[in-house]
C-alpha cells in the first residue's frame, strides 16, 4: 500500500470506544503514516480500553472528555497545548442518542432525545473546533464522520439522521470559519460496518446485507477503507479540499434505485 507521510504531525483523535470503531481504524492508519496521537475518551470506564490499545504509543497524551462540558474541552486542549503547542489535526469520531429515540416512529422523539443527540452528535464539533483554533497550524485538518441518512431516510435511524444533517452543515460552516487560517474541514460519509456501535441500531443487519446488494461495486466497506480516506483528508495531498462530504461507500450513494438483474 502506498503510504501517506505524517511524521510529525500532531492529530487528536476523539471517541474511540474499542477496536472495532470506525475512530481507531483512523488513529491506527495515522499512526503507521507516522504522525503522533493524542486521544480523548468519554467517561473513566473507557480509560482502561484507550490504555490498552495505545500501550505500544510510548507517551501518547489521554485525556477524559466529556463533549458537553466546556471545562472538560478546555482541559484537554489546554493540556494540548502544555504537551505540544500546537495542533495538525483533528478527528471527531463522536456521535450518540438515547436508545428509545431509535426505537420507534421519529414523530415521537422527545424533545430532551433530541436534544441530546444533536447536541453530542453535530454541536460537539462546533465545540471542539473552536477549543482548536488556538492551536491549529497552518494546513491543519479536522474530520468528522457522518453517514448517508443525513440526506436520505433510513428507517430506525430516526433522530440520528437529523443530527448527521447538522454534522454536515456544520462542516461547511467551519470550513468557511477556519478556512481564513488555512484550516481545513471534511466529512467522511461511510458506509454500514459492523461497529459495535452499528450494531445497536433496530434492523442494522438488515442494512447492511441490502447496501451490499444495492453498492454498485456488489460489497460493503471496511474500516481500513474509512481509515484510508481520513488519512487523505488530514495530509497534505489533501491541502485544497475543505467543506466536502466524501463518500466511501461502494458507490451506494449514487444509486436511485435497485432493479433484478
Amino acid at each position: 500500500m502506498a503510504q501517506i507521510d505524517m511524521s510529525g504531525k500532531r492529530v487528536l483523535v476523539m471517541g474511540v470506544t474499542n477496536r472495532f470503531s470506525l475512530g481507531w481504524a483512523i488513529a491506527d492508519r495515522l499512526r503507521e503514516s507516522g504522525a503522533d496521537l493524542a486521544f480523548s475518551y468519554q467517561g473513566e470506564r473507557l480509560r482502561e480500553t484507550i490504555e490498552k490499545l495505545t500501550a505500544d504509543m510510548p507517551a501518547c497524551p489521554l485525556f477524559e472528555c466529556d463533549v458537553t462540558m466546556e471545562e472538560d474541552l478546555q482541559a484537554v486542549f489546554g493540556g494540548l497545548k502544555e504537551k505540544w503547542g500546537s495542533l495538525d489535526g483533528v478527528v471527531h469520531s463522536i456521535a450518540f442518542a438515547p436508545r428509545d429515540a431509535m426505537m420507534g416512529r421519529y414523530i415521537d422523539t422527545s424533545r430532551d432525545d433530541w436534544a441530546t443527540a444533536l447536541d453530542v452528535s453535530a454541536y460537539s464539533l462546533v465545540s471542539v473546533a473552536r477549543h482548536a483554533e488556538p492551536l491549529f497550524s497552518q494546513g491543519a485538518g479536522m474530520v468528522t464522520l457522518s453517514y448517508y441518512a443525513a440526506e436520505k431516510v433510513v428507517p430506525k435511524y430516526n433522530v440520528m439522521g437529523i443530527a448527521k444533517s447538522a454534522l454536515e452543515a456544520s462542516v461547511r460552516y467551519l470550513a468557511y470559519d477556519l478556512g481564513k487560517k488555512g484550516v481545513r474541514v471534511n466529512a467522511v460519509s461511510a458506509g454500514p460496518v459492523k461497529t459495535v456501535a452499528a450494531r445497536s441500531i433496530p434492523g442494522f443487519m438488515s442494512m447492511y446485507k441490502e447496501f451490499r446488494e444495492t453498492a454498485p461495486l456488489g460489497r460493503n466497506i471496511s474500516q481500513e477503507d474509512v481509515g484510508n480516506l481520513a488519512l487523505f483528508l488530514l495530509s497534505p495531498l489533501a491541502a485544497s479540499i475543505t467543506g466536502e462530504v466524501v463518500y466511501v461507500d461502494a458507490g451506494f450513494n449514487v444509486m436511485g434505485m435497485k432493479l433484478p438483474d
